[in-house]
């Protein structure tokens, strides 16, 4: 049997192609008796909207790129889940790329992988510097997630280094004095570890705590194993922290496994809080305080953005207004459950 058309939607319920057309876009000008009409013969067709058409018709193709440095680490596998579903609501589909935080694969990402397969790009970068993202010329339209590195970029994230700050502040209300961070850096970099450490740090001056750069434990990579061995390393050096702030809950859930294998009771000898908020904090035992993005937030803005530049590139000239490049911040919250004795705040 045929696929059925649109022009055999508008003989079944009488109407002409154009009100079909309106009703599949859902201009407000038609009334709601032709609009039911319209629709109980989609139904009962079982017409299809040819989504592929109505994008290329507009020169799109109607494929957004998500670029993520790890498909695995649960954040972001949580953050594709929200961008899938917000993209979704405007008819686009979603293409998921692993960087492997990859300089060589971000940049060829940011070029649209040399093809013209994608309307545009959110991209989550780890090894672009500012210089890579200065000229995108000929590029496809792109939002970046995590730390800003270049001014005129459309970007979206938390404010990290005021998170930090607050679960650092969180720690030092309870009374805990020796703070280790896990994943810590101490460099004047752009990236989410640098801002949140600079956090750590306004809050142990805030308090009159003196840093002492041994307080940073680094990680290869933000994973559970490089908690769990950063932390074992620490203690048996000879560590006797009384609290961790991890710069994410893969760290934070392997630092717990480490202090428990030591016999380091959570949260009376050491409190734990990680970032991120994800499910497996939840279920951990204790379970885990977290700084908590909202990642739904996250997605909708970042997709909003992408689809506003990519009207703008494929419109005719004047017809979608440009607006200067968006640098937007996102809510977050600090979410305290077993592994500092607090109670979740709702």
């Amino acid at each position: 049997m045929a696929r059925p058309r649109i022009k055999d939607v508008a003989r079944h319920a009488g109407v002409s192609e154009k009100t079909v057309s309106n009703v599949i876009n859902d201009y407000a000008h038609v009334s709601d008796r032709t609009r039911r009409v319209v629709r109980e013969a989609i139904e009962h067709l079982g017409y299809r909207v040819n989504l592929a058409g109505r994008h290329l018709r507009k020169g799109r193709t109607g494929i957004i790129a998500l670029v993520v440095p790890e498909l695995d680490i649960p954040y972001f596998a949580e953050l594709a889940r929200h961008v899938i579903r917000e993209a979704e609501e405007r008819s686009l589909t979603v293409l998921i790329h692993q960087s492997g935080a990859d300089r060589d694969h971000e940049l060829a990402a940011l070029a649209g992988f040399g093809s013209t397969f994608v309307d545009g790009i959110i991209l989550s970068p780890l090894a672009l510097t500012a210089d890579d993202l200065r000229d995108r010329t000929g590029f496809p339209p792109t939002v970046l997630l995590g730390e800003l590195l270049e001014e005129g970029a459309d970007h979206v994230a938390i404010d990290n280094e005021s998170a930090a700050r607050e679960a650092t502040r969180h720690l030092i209300g309870l009374g805990r004095r020796t703070i280790l961070a896990v994943g810590g850096r101490d460099d004047s970099g752009l990236g989410t570890a640098e801002a949140r450490t600079r956090g750590y740090r306004a809050a142990l001056a805030e308090a009159g705590i003196a840093y002492d750069p041994a307080a940073l434990l680094p990680v290869g990579s933000f994973r559970m194993p490089d908690g769990a061995r950063a932390v074992a390393r620490a203690l048996a050096q000879g560590a006797r922290p009384d609290a961790l702030l991890c710069l994410n809950d893969q760290l934070a859930l392997g630092a717990l496994r480490a202090l428990h294998e030591h016999g380091v009771s959570v949260p009376g000898d050491v409190a734990v809080i990680g970032f991120d908020d994800v499910e497996g904090g939840r279920f951990s035992v204790p379970t885990l305080s977290t700084v908590a993005p909202d990642k739904a937030a996250v997605a909708k803005v970042a997709v909003q953005l992408l689809q506003h530049r990519i009207e703008e590139a494929t419109a005719p000239d004047g017809a979608v207004p440009g607006v200067q490049a968006q640098d937007r911040i996102v809510a977050h919250r600090l979410v305290l459950r077993e592994s500092t004795q607090g109670h979740e705040r709702r």
